[in-house]
Parts: C-alpha cells; structure tokens; sequence
C-alpha cells in the first residue's frame, strides 16, 4: 500500500516572540529601544513540519497546542500554508520562547518548556497515523519520549533533533540513541566534541546517521560505514545572513528529504546546508522555506 504521508512529523510547535538587538548583552540601563517586535508560528516541530511540506513531501503534524490565542496563531498559519495538522488541547497552553537576535544574526532562545514533564500523546491519537506514513520525526523533548518502541513495531525510519544536547541529559537520550537519523547542534559541545559524542551514538543507539550543525562553521556526519566523523565546510548563504532561526530546522528537513531520495551521505549534507544557508537569509522563524525546484537548483551540479 502506497502510504498517505512521506513524513509524520510528532511534537514541536508554538510561537517565538523575536527581539532584535545590537549584540547578545544585557545593556547597563534598565531599558533600550529595540526595532518592531514580532510573533512567530515556530519551534523545531513547526520548521520540520512546514520544511518537508515546502519541498513537496506529503506531510502530516501532531502535537498538543492550546486553546488560547497563541494556539489561534498557531492554527491558522498551518491553515494558510495547507499543512495536514491535528492536535490535542495542552492543558498549559501553548509554548513560547523569546528569541533575541543580534545585527550578525545569532540568536539567544529563552524558551519556556510548558508542557508538563509527563505529558504523552496517547498511543490512540498517533497509532492510526503510523500506518498511513513513510517515515517518523519526533520533536520536543516530552511528548514523543514513550513512542519510539510503536514506530518501530510499524516498521518505519525514525529522524529526531537533540538540538544542543551535551551528552548527558537524560531527557534526549530516548531520541539520540532511539532513532535512525540523529541530528543535534554543536553550540554546547564544541566542534572538539562533536566527534565523539556522534560516535557514541553510533556505538550506544541504533542511528545509521549522525549529524552535527556548527554553523558557520559547517557540519560534522558520520555513519554506520564511516563511523569517524567527517567534517564539512559550511556553504556560502546566497544573500546576507540576517537571522539564523529555524537554520537548524532547515537543514534536517533538506537531508532527510534527500535521504528518503536513496541519496548518499555527501548529497544529504550538501542539501541540509544549502536550505539552511537559504534560511538564514530570511527574517523570522519559518517564514520562508526552501522549495524543492529551489534546492534542485541549487544542488544540481554537484550531484550530477
């Protein structure tokens, strides 16, 4: 049976409200002016989401959201962008963070982790969905945490983003050492560690790939074949970098799109860093994502 959905991604959404500042420094008074300040629908649930659906991947959202006005906001651009999405009610509300972005791009998150410690999707509300999918990616720290051992009675491929994991954090290692692809940032760990810690995932999970972002400084991979580290050189971004929300988002939703294609490692990469790049050169949090004919543009001449 040909499945209804390329990618059911799980967990994830809500709302960044982006301040933008002359560098990340508190200043000595007690207040400064500031340029507009503007909600987002975001988080890396939203940017997976929305990325798979840009690059013309069939796409289907689950996740608690709540019934409040950042819920409404939420609802309506999945509305607007045709996005499949089903939610329950999150007793807490909605999640938010506050994103304060500098003159370069960088961005500090202060985000607000709402959701109650032990809040699950009930195996009723995604069970049916797992028969309909090609592929899973969880997102979130807690609501997918118990939903793993399903996925893989399905027999689907699982993706997930630890993000800026440390390598100790209990909280992410059901997703690092549970999935198929795993994704996270250098930001904590460094480009010294990252080496490693992609390595024990390897020889700890039962990940076929790893992957950590570092920015300007490109990306570590490695795999079951290559289980040392590669690095690759990050890619010139095809304007101005003005703000690096949703750069990480971006690039997960590229590689795992060119992975399902039967792509090799260096044709994944290429992809990821090429959406991310492009995303860095738009402001806000997944208001412009990468098409597929845009990536295929972009990509073409190194993989033919």
């Amino acid at each position: 049976m040909t499945p209804a959905y390329d990618v059911l991604v799980i967990g994830g959404s809500g709302v960044d409200t982006i301040v933008r500042v002359d560098e990340l420094a508190i200043p000595a008074s007690d207040s400064t002016s500031v340029p507009p300040i503007r909600d987002y629908v975001a988080h890396t649930g939203t940017g997976v989401a929305l990325g798979f659906h840009a690059l013309g991947l069939a796409t289907k959202f689950l996740d608690f959201i709540g019934e409040d006005e950042h819920g409404d906001l939420v609802r309506a651009r999945y509305t607007a962008a045709g996005l499949d999405f089903s939610h329950l009610p999150a007793p807490a509300g909605t999640p938010r963070s506050v994103n304060l972005v500098d003159r370069q791009g960088r961005r500090f998150s202060f985000y607000d982790g709402r959701h109650p410690a032990d809040l699950r999707l009930p195996p009723e509300f995604y069970r049916p969905y797992l028969a309909l999918a090609r592929h899973v990616h969880v997102s979130g720290p807690g609501v997918a945490q118990d939903l793993l051992d399903d996925v893989r009675a399905a027999g689907l491929a699982v993706s997930t983003d630890v993000h800026a994991w440390d390598g100790e954090a209990d909280w992410a290692k059901t997703y690092a050492y549970g999935a198929d692809l795993v994704f996270m940032s250098a930001a904590t760990v460094g480009a010294a560690g990252a080496p490693a810690l992609l390595r024990r995932v390897l020889e700890q999970g039962r990940a076929r790939i790893a992957v950590a972002t570092d920015g300007a400084d490109g990306c570590w991979a490695a795999t079951r074949d290559e289980p040392e580290a590669r690095h690759f050189p990050a890619q010139t971004a095809p304007g101005p970098v003005v703000d690096t929300n949703g750069a990480g988002d971006a690039f997960v939703t590229a590689f795992v799109a060119t992975w399902l294609d039967g792509r090799p490692l260096d044709d994944c990469v290429q992809a990821g860093q090429t959406s991310g790049a492009f995303a860095c050169t738009h402001l806000g949090t997944h208001e412009r994502l990468i098409t597929r004919p845009e990536l295929l543009a972009a990509t073409t001449p190194a993989r033919t």
